[in-house]
């Protein structure tokens, strides 16, 4: 293996591309690379201290703490003084524009992050923020804005007020995971979690340009699961994200978390267990398994549940710390591809200690389904160090990218049917604290893999949150 040398290359600003798997490929094809184009600086002192294993302005399931529209990037978190900020700048520039947008963070947990999303129907910038099983505070900008960035200043005046609720629309009293997510006609929807870890329900609103409207709930906390080890009657459906492909179809892979800590083989465990997969054709008011079948209605009397069949797509049980909230993307033909994590059965058939068995020995594995509609799994051989998440996002040529803890990049190719994953950056020289928020966003619009990530402190010393960009192939 020749990874210290792939290694160098990356860090010298080469572009580092795998060897081709057996077989050929088209010229016009080619294989993952990246190619670090430079690092801007958000924050030389952002907010720091560590919750939950990680940071409230790095978690890797905010959407979006980054995203690209019209040629301008954005970005969201919160200062050392612990304000709610929004920066943009155009694309390539070097350095941002940034506004306070009147909220201060309550709390010191890391599951109370910042989203962002843009309602295209009316050109406007959404924020959600601050919450974890309790009330939410809301901001969105004037009409248009995302629309002219170039003719408009970028003002605390261009944003309204914060809110507690969405134009008047009160959703739950315990809400959490805001991501939103813009449809195909221009609309926004927010996804969101009702009630607490083990026993919610995910759900959605939606906003048309004048006003919003809560869809309902569509996933059920109810039904009972059984173990080798104990039975649950309660959870909560935890998303690995909540994605749209280019033919307008809703895709969600997931994981479901037990209230009961029975179902696990030690206490020192986590209750996560099976990888699931769902999707829908109306805007998230339908949701079918794999094979098609209605499994739930948001807003009706059946929800999708634990106890409904064909959701499942890779089984397994409690005793592997498998994480949630992970990663999603789909490929140019619609496909969903997933990565997931937990650790491996040849290290033990029982993890006693969630944070350190997943250093030790998790792996992460890349979900797909192909073409002719069967799911297929590849675990990438990076080792995760980390507890924390990994990130997927694909190129233009539907080549596959893993962002690990620490800023880590891997890559595997369209053309060996993703077989020949491998390292092609090792972060080295970001001095990241583990998890990266991805721009979802951006690779589509200009081939850039960007991701926002905060340098390791100690305690509660504030530290620079970074912007940092790779180009993929042309």
């Amino acid at each position: 293996m020749h990874r210290r040398t792939l290694l160098a290359a990356a860090l010298a600003g080469a572009v580092v591309t795998p060897a081709l798997a057996s077989g050929t490929a088209r010229a016009a094809d080619p294989g993952p690379s990246v190619t670090r184009t430079g690092t801007t600086t958000l924050d030389a002192q952002a907010l720091f201290f560590v919750s939950y294993d990680g940071l409230v302005n790095n978690n890797a399931f905010q959407k979006n703490g980054l995203l690209t529209y019209k040629g301008y990037q954005y970005a969201v978190w919160y200062t050392a003084d612990r304000n709610a900020v929004v920066g943009r700048r155009a694309l390539g520039a070097g350095t941002w524009s940034t506004v306070k947008v009147g909220h201060t963070l309550r709390y010191d947990d890391s599951h109370n992050v910042i989203s962002m999303g843009v309602s295209k129907v009316d050109g406007r910038l959404h924020l959600n923020m601050d919450s974890h099983s309790d009330g939410f505070t809301y901001v969105k900008s004037v009409a248009g804005l995302m629309d002219n960035p170039g003719g408009l200043s970028w003002t605390a005046s261009r944003f309204g007020a914060p809110q507690s609720t969405l134009d008047g629309l009160a959703l739950t009293s315990q809400f959490t995971y805001p991501q939103f997510v813009s449809t195909p006609d221009g609309k926004l929807q927010l996804s969101y979690r009702v009630a607490v870890s083990g026993n919610g329900r995910n759900a959605l609103a939606e906003y048309d340009g004048t006003k919003w409207t809560n869809l309902g709930e569509w996933s059920s906390s109810t039904g009972t699961y059984t173990s080798e080890h104990g039975s649950s009657t309660a959870r909560n459906m935890y998303l690995h994200g909540i994605d749209y492909d280019r033919n307008g179809r809703l895709h969600s892979f997931f994981t479901w978390r037990e209230q009961n800590g029975a179902v696990m083989c030690s206490s020192g465990g986590i209750t996560n267990h099976d990888t699931g997969y769902v999707y829908s054709d109306d805007r998230g008011r339908t949701w079918r398994n794999n094979a098609g079948t209605v499994v739930g209605v948001t807003g009706g009397s059946d929800k999708v549940s634990v106890t409904d069949a064909g959701l499942v797509v890779d089984p397994l049980n409690p005793d592997h710390s498998l994480m949630n909230q992970e990663s999603q993307f789909t490929d140019s033909a619609g496909r969903p591809h997933a990565i997931i994590s937990y650790v491996p059965g040849r290290f033990g058939q029982c993890t006693t200690n969630y944070v350190a068995n997943r250093t030790a020995n998790g792996r992460a594995f890349h979900v797909r389904r192909n073409a002719s509609g069967t799911w297929q799994k590849t675990e990438i051989p990076v080792p995760l160090n980390s507890s924390q998440r990994t990130k997927l996002i694909l190129d233009k040529y539907d080549n596959a990218y893993a962002v690990f803890p620490f800023g880590r990049i891997a890559g595997a190719s369209a053309a060996s049917g993703y077989t020949d994953w491998r390292i092609l950056f090792d972060g080295s020289g970001l001095n990241a604290f583990g998890e990266v928020v991805i721009d979802e966003t951006r690779v589509a619009q200009d081939g850039v893999l960007s991701f926002m990530y905060q340098e390791k402190s100690s305690g509660t010393t504030p530290s620079a949150l970074h912007v940092t960009d790779f180009r993929l192939p042309a």
